[in-house]
């Protein structure tokens, strides 16, 4: 599959694992505003309602740390940070896009 963070012992099922990288508040959408294109962090903020600057910020660390999103440092005036999926996160878009016809 693909070389995201490594499964836990405890853990039976291969899928946990995924679906433990990808719980928690506001990382879901995050996810899905990525595979459109690169994010920046205002902009998630007025993009996702009911969120905040503390909760946006320990979900994208998260994801970056999990190797789903990498942190990207735009030196362009003027100076910013963007987000763009890995090559692991692009891997799991067709996951998800399954998991979407489900519904």
């Amino acid at each position: 599959m693909t070389n995201l963070k490594k499964p836990e012992e405890n853990e039976t099922c291969p899928a946990q694992a995924l679906l433990k990288m990808l719980a928690g508040k506001y990382k879901p959408e995050i996810f899905r505003l990525a595979v459109d294109g690169p994010l920046r962090f205002s902009s998630l903020l007025r993009q996702i309602k009911g969120s905040n600057k503390q909760t946006i910020s320990v979900a994208l660390k998260e994801l970056e740390e999990t190797g789903i999103l990498k942190k990207v440092t735009i030196t362009e005036k003027p100076l910013h940070i963007e987000y763009f999926l890995t090559e692991n996160g692009k891997a799991l878009i067709p996951v998800f896009e399954q998991l979407e016809n489900l519904r």
